[in-house]
């Protein structure tokens, strides 16, 4: 029992754990089908809680359809969870969530997922083909419209050299391939999707500098006359945003655009200014 004891009580708080979710209410995701005209979004009050803790708290915005919108903020802020509330990963406790004027929750799940598209800092992929992972939001799609996106994505070239090409079974998560290769993959399935919303949570972050251009130029395919919405960490993303929201403790402390912001004291300015600092650091050599 000594020697058990430890995995006795993991058990007893997977159990606990597993139960909470399991009495959770289920969301209700069996609304109208409905196309909207247009895909403007807007948060109004908005309030969301994890449990007892208040991540956003009463959050108004408003996106313009086809335009970029940046979110920037130290970590842990709110900026992926407002991200998510527009999607409705989760639904609001407070307030509104609207696409073209409607609540998200009129919404069947599926006709409100049609407007979006996701890629993501950590890309997840499944342990079938290649071609399956690029056309999962498209599971009837043509290997012809398999390859044209990835040849869009950057990621054709790669596909070929592997030993069955597009047919390659990669492992549970993309375990066989690059963050790069997973990165590029992950754009592909996007513009394989063409929803007319892309939420970005910084894909660049976490490849190295071969693979950022490669990556760079697959999301300028994918988000051609698109509204976009980004979670940004690195200025060079946000400088040209047609708006940018600064994200602190739940709360907007700032809007505006590059020019504007970088004008005013406050997260903003401090944030630019410490990327550009770094970005003039070097490495003394030995016999300095």
């Amino acid at each position: 029992m000594s020697a058990f004891s430890a995995l006795i009580r993991n058990i007893q708080i997977a159990v606990a754990k597993t139960k909470e979710i399991m009495d959770m209410p289920p969301m209700d995701i069996d609304g109208a089908e409905i196309t909207p005209a247009k895909r403007d979004i807007e948060l109004r009050n908005v309030d969301f809680s994890y449990g007892r803790k208040k991540i956003i708290d009463n959050v108004s915005l408003t996106i313009p359809e086809k335009t970029t919108t940046a979110f920037v903020g130290p970590s842990g802020g709110g900026k992926t969870t407002l991200c998510h509330l527009m999607a409705r990963f989760w639904d609001v406790q407070e307030g509104q969530v609207l696409l073209d004027g409607r609540n998200v929750r009129d919404y069947s799940f599926d006709s409100l997922m049609k407007n979006f598209s996701f890629v993501f800092q950590n890309v997840y992929l499944f342990e079938d083909t290649i071609a399956n992972n690029i056309r999962f939001g498209k599971p009837e799609a043509s290997m012809e419209k398999v390859i044209e996106a990835a040849k869009k994505a950057r990621c054709h070239n790669f596909i070929m050299a592997l030993p069955d090409g597009y047919q390659t079974v990669i492992g549970e998560g993309g375990a066989s391939l690059s963050g790069g290769e997973k990165q590029r993959i992950s754009i592909a399935r996007a513009i394989m999707k063409d929803a007319p919303v892309i939420i970005l949570d910084e894909a660049t972050a976490n490849v190295d500098p071969e693979s950022e251009a490669e990556l760079t130029a697959a999301i300028e395919a994918l988000t051609k006359e698109k509204t976009i919405i980004m979670i940004a960490h690195r200025l060079k993303t946000v400088r040209h945003a047609d708006q940018i929201f600064v994200v602190d403790n739940g709360r907007i402390v700032q809007h505006g655009t590059h020019k504007e912001l970088i004008t005013e004291d406050g997260i903003y300015k401090s944030f630019v200014e410490g990327r550009q600092e770094a970005s003039s650091w070097k490495i003394a050599s030995a016999s300095a």
